[in-house]
């Protein structure tokens, strides 16, 4: 329930387009004021809160993203993480500097895991490409030639050198040093070249699949509405 109240709170919050209301003549509350009232569940302090560092927040999150739709969905993220943590909060830090250690954090840990993802996906279908085809199963076999088909459109899109590393290293198994004795490069270079051409690889597969998968969730709505 409190996780819902928070969403509610930040929605409005980030509709108010992140200007803190202020009462003319009034003074605005203090950080250590508005942490206390969130605790004793005040919506309307924590909805202060939110557009108080609104922007703080959002730089933070845009700085690693680089995008601002990413950044705008990764600041509410944030903002319901530091919800669940006030209650860690020492009253005697800084609210700010504690918020903005909080969403580097997360900001970190979102990009690790985003990396992952693509490092995986990667594997999964250059694991796909290397299989053997399948036999005895017709559907199984035309599944498997369009997966490698996917891969080998993808490789062929990226910029030469890229192709070049990815191939060498995850087709063909070559080392770092065989790679850089045959490439006449540092092996630093190499592993650069590597993992720029796994990130572009899994962003074009991505990007390659998306129409499939628009595709497979209609096919499963319409499903629903037959039943």
């Amino acid at each position: 329930m409190i996780g819902h109240l928070a969403v509610v709170s930040l929605d409005a919050a980030l509709a108010a387009g992140g200007n803190e209301p202020l009462d003319e003549g009034k003074l605005a509350p203090s950080d250590a004021e508005l942490i206390e009232r969130c605790l004793r569940k005040d919506n309307a302090a924590w909805e202060l809160v939110v557009a108080r560092f609104r922007r703080k927040v959002f730089h933070i999150a845009y700085k690693f993203t680089g995008k601002h739709d990413e950044a705008e969905d990764l600041s509410q993220e944030i903002f319901l993480k530091v919800f669940r943590a006030l209650d860690k909060f020492h009253r005697d830090a800084d609210f700010s500097t504690w918020l903005s250690s909080v969403a580097r954090n997360y900001c970190i840990d979102h990009y690790r895991a985003s990396k992952r993802e693509k490092e995986v996906l990667v594997e999964d279908a250059l694991a796909y490409d290397l299989a053997p085809a399948a036999s005895g199963n017709p559907y199984r076999a035309l599944e498997d030639k369009d997966r490698s088909s996917l891969v080998r459109r993808g490789l062929d899109q990226l910029p030469g050198k890229l192709r070049e590393a990815v191939i060498l290293r995850d087709l063909l198994g070559l080392s770092y040093q065989e790679m850089a004795l045959r490439l006449a490069l540092p092996e630093g270079t190499v592993k650069s070249r590597i993992n720029r051409g796994r990130e572009e690889l899994a962003r074009l597969l991505l990007r390659a699949q998306q129409p499939a998968r628009r595709s497979a969730a209609a096919h499963a709505a319409r499903r629903r509405e037959v039943r």
